[in-house]
């Protein structure tokens, strides 16, 4: 099934028409035509099986046809890692987490941190194909970066965990997790999170855990995090 996306399209539509750039893809690069059925998300949970109606590359317009709705994943998982030096790294765990399964992804600036931007805007794209492409109906969603020490003292009803690599007292996160619960995890920079943060972390009440023996890439580790949640959800 090709899936579009599209953040507009409400489940009280009967009709649907894309913009000039959509429609074009559609007709020109797609090649559909009318009577065609495509299906379409609004990242929300719904599934749109629509036809064709109006075969333009200015104005593609469909009639709705059908609406799956989708339940929400029983835990909510929360990604807060630091941008990596190298965007490709970042990008490809934004990617990856979504294919996975991930609700939200935060951006956070550490003590450590070689990178202190990071382009919201390709990044949701990045979510968007990769939500596609998985067959999936809900759109993570993705933060603007904020500081550490902002990021932390947050609110939240996650259960929430700090992986570093200092050599403390910590358990495996596999072993710190059970199904449906709502998780928090911060990831950090290539050079770990600080002694600073991390003592701030656990006076947020942040459990320290261990991703495993070895030392890994923050894309990486942001990997390892999510699958764990994700087996332990099966």
């Amino acid at each position: 099934m090709q899936l579009f996306y599209n953040s507009e399209i409400k489940s009280t539509d009967t009709f649907f028409q894309f913009d000039k750039e959509e429609s074009k893809h559609i007709i020109k690069v797609l090649r559909k035509r009318g009577g065609d059925i495509i299906y379409i998300t609004n990242g929300k949970g719904n599934l749109f099986h629509s036809e064709i109606t109006l075969e333009s590359e200015k104005k593609c317009e469909v009639k709705i046809i059908k609406i799956d709705t989708f339940e929400a994943r029983k835990y909510n998982l929360h990604i807060a890692i630091a941008p990596t030096k190298m965007n490709d790294r970042l990008e490809w765990f934004l990617e990856k987490a979504t294919e996975i399964g991930i609700d939200e992804i935060s951006l956070i600036l550490c003590d450590h941190s070689e990178r202190k931007t990071f382009k919201i805007d390709r990044a949701e794209k990045i979510i968007q194909a990769a939500m596609k492409q998985s067959n999936q109906f809900y759109l993570p969603k993705i933060n603007e970066p904020i500081s550490f020490i902002e990021f932390i003292s947050k609110e939240t009803d996650s259960l929430k965990f700090i992986a570093h690599c200092e050599e403390d007292k910590k358990d495996l996160f596999k072993n710190g997790i059970q199904a449906n619960q709502n998780i928090l995890v911060l990831i950090g920079p290539e050079g770990d999170f600080s002694p600073k943060e991390i003592a701030l972390a656990l006076k947020n009440n942040f459990i320290p855990v261990s991703l495993g023996n070895t030392r890994l890439r923050t894309e990486t580790a942001g990997i390892v995090a999510c699958h764990t949640v994700a087996l332990i959800n099966e």
